[in-house]
Parts: structure tokens; sequence; C-alpha cells
């Protein structure tokens, strides 16, 4: 008899294990053109060959959020084909730029298992990294997601939680981009004038604009990434569930946000590092996403006088416009959030 495929539960898993995930993807103009339609940014380095190249670059890089979700997208069916949640990332870091041609691939290495109390689900702490046709690495992040158990009364496979860091160290930035001639970066082009100097720590940006989900965009864009959720495509499976109905891709709300920082971070072209993020509540189809950025600090890196890095948490919200930078409500989360999500973006100086 031949197994349909990969259908990991909680405790299918071991510390230590080393998984290599199916199905290497070549990144097209295609896919890129896509991606580009389905959420709109706007930042030039990623919009324009042209543009790219006069500052520095060999090509237009491919947009850093779509490199992730490609990679995501090849550790679900291993990963998290049984996920109740996708908890929460570390520790990420893009390592080399990718360009339209590009084969990529994934490997993930378990490194954290954890029985919930109920004993019906537990928590995979995995490294993942994502790579070139050549073996390079371009992409490393740490994600921890709940699996359901397929037994209940089986027995925990590990009982460790790792320990992860709370923030990427700045000396490790820049390594996905080359230097860059700040005096080729035309300001008037890419939409602000804004710099390195303009942004002053605690500095709160509303990005003003909403982006309604559409039913049909989110599906598009989740197999795009090839991510094989039931939970985001199966509405039969869906409806049995807790929602009643297929949730939108975490990862959506990801890339409308960044979509949406163009107003107020418009030169903050690259993501270099993921220190920490939550998908705080689910989105749906017929959401409008807003969201609004804080400047948590800012660092100049080592040997680069072209560039410096902002550390930016950006909120997410569903149908709540963010001028009143909507966060936390007492020791919760306001109801609107839906995505809390702290990472380093380099900006030319």
């Amino acid at each position: 008899m031949i197994n349909a495929g990969p259908r990991n539960f909680f405790e299918d898993f071991r510390l230590g294990q080393t998984i290599r995930h199916a199905t290497p993807r070549t990144i097209t103009s295609g896919e890129v053109a896509l991606y580009t339609g389905l959420f709109g940014a706007r930042f030039a380095v990623q919009s324009s060959a042209a543009f790219a190249k006069a500052i520095g670059y060999p090509d237009m890089p491919v947009d850093d959020w779509l490199v992730f979700h490609m990679v995501f997208g090849k550790t679900v069916p291993d990963i998290s084909l049984n996920a109740v949640a996708n908890l929460g990332y570390a520790g990420g870091q893009f390592l080399a730029p990718v360009f339209a041609g590009d084969t990529l691939s994934a490997q993930s290495d378990v490194i954290g298992l954890k029985e919930n109390s109920s004993r019906k689900t537990g928590i995979v702490y995995v490294r993942t990294r994502g790579c070139n046709q050549n073996g390079t690495t371009v992409l490393e992040y740490v994600r921890w997601v709940m699996v359901r158990k397929r037994d209940e009364a089986a027995p925990a496979p590990g009982d460790h939680v790792p320990r992860l860091p709370t923030a990427v160290d700045p000396k490790l930035l820049g390594t996905a981009c080359p230097p860059i001639d700040p005096g080729k970066y035309d300001f008037d082009l890419a939409g602000s004038a804004a710099r390195f100097g303009d942004y002053q720590v605690g500095d709160k940006i509303d990005h003003a604009d909403g982006i309604t989900v559409e039913e049909a965009e989110h599906q598009i864009a989740t197999r795009l990434y090839q991510n094989t959720a039931r939970i985001h495509f199966d509405q039969f499976s869906a409806a049995q569930g807790r929602f009643g109905r297929r949730l939108i891709y975490g990862g959506h709300a990801i890339s409308l946000a960044r979509a949406l920082s163009f107003n107020g971070l418009a030169n903050a072209f690259h993501i270099s590092a993921i220190n920490g993020g939550r998908h705080v509540a689910p989105l749906f189809a017929g959401g409008t996403v807003f969201a609004w950025s804080e400047v948590l600090a800012k660092s100049e890196l080592p040997g680069r006088n072209d560039v410096g890095a902002l550390r930016l948490r950006t909120v997410a919200t569903r149908d709540q416009p963010c001028a009143a930078f909507p966060l936390k409500s007492g020791e919760e989360y306001d109801p609107a959030v839906i995505l809390d999500l702290d990472y380093w973006a380099l900006i030319p100086r």
C-alpha cells in the first residue's frame, strides 16, 4: 500500500530530527509579478531592475517576504499539516539575495518539543533553512507551531523548550544587501526623502491605508507558495472546526502589512532579520487590514556607511484604522490586533 504522503502528528516528531522538504521551487519573473499583483508593494528596489542595478544590485532582488513564504510553504506538509496554529517566529535572518531564476529548497531541524497539558496537542519548535541551487543559505528562522496528536494517550516524544534570542544582533545584519551607492539612490523615484537619520527611537507611523482581503486572493497566494495546510483550502474540513470557515494564512497578513508600510517607510527597502512575531488573532476573507509601526531601535552596521538598520515593530489590525496605534487593552491585545511583528529593516543613510 502506498502512503499518501507525510501526515505528521505531534508524537511523530523527535528532538534532533532533520527533515528535508520536498519540491524545490524555481522563482521566475511570473511569481514576482503575481506577488506584486496580490499585495501591491511599491518598494523601488524590488519593483525596478533599473533602480536596483543603479544602486549596486546585480539585478532586481525578489521581495524578502516572497522568499520567506516560498521557503515556509515547503515545510508545511511535514511540519504543520496537522497544526492548530502557527504560534511565533524568532532568530530569522535573510542571508543572501534571491533573484528570478534561483531555485529554493528547505530543510528543518526539530529543536524543541513540549506536550500541552490537555494531551491533545503539543508544540513543535523547528529551525528552517532555505537554500538556493548552489547550496547557499538565503534564509534561516525558527518557528513554533501547535500540532494535534493522533492519539491522546501516546507518550510525548520529548520535553524541551529551546532558548531563543529576543533579537538578532545588528552585527549580523546586511549580508543579503550588497554595498549600495546612496548617491545613485533616487529618493524621488523611491517615493520618500526620509533616510536613516530622519527616524528616531519611539517614532510611531500610521500607515493610513487599508486593504480588504478577498477570498480568491488569499487562495491564490497560498497556492503560489505551495502551502498545503488544509485550514487555508479545505472548506469541508474547516466547516467542522472552531471557526467554521477557512483561515487566511498568517503570512498573508504579514505581506499586506509590509505593503502598507510603504506609507512612512518607503526607503526601508530590505527586511534583514526577524526578531520575533506573533499571529495574535485570525483573519478571514472580507476583513480589512490596517497597520502601524514603531521604531524600537536604530543601529549602524559594522563597515557600512551606505545603510543603517531600523528595528521596527509593525502591528496589523482587522477592520480598525490605526490612527490611535492600537496594541494593548489592559493586559490583553486590543481585539482588533491580528499581527505583532518585530524585525530589522535596512534604509539608506
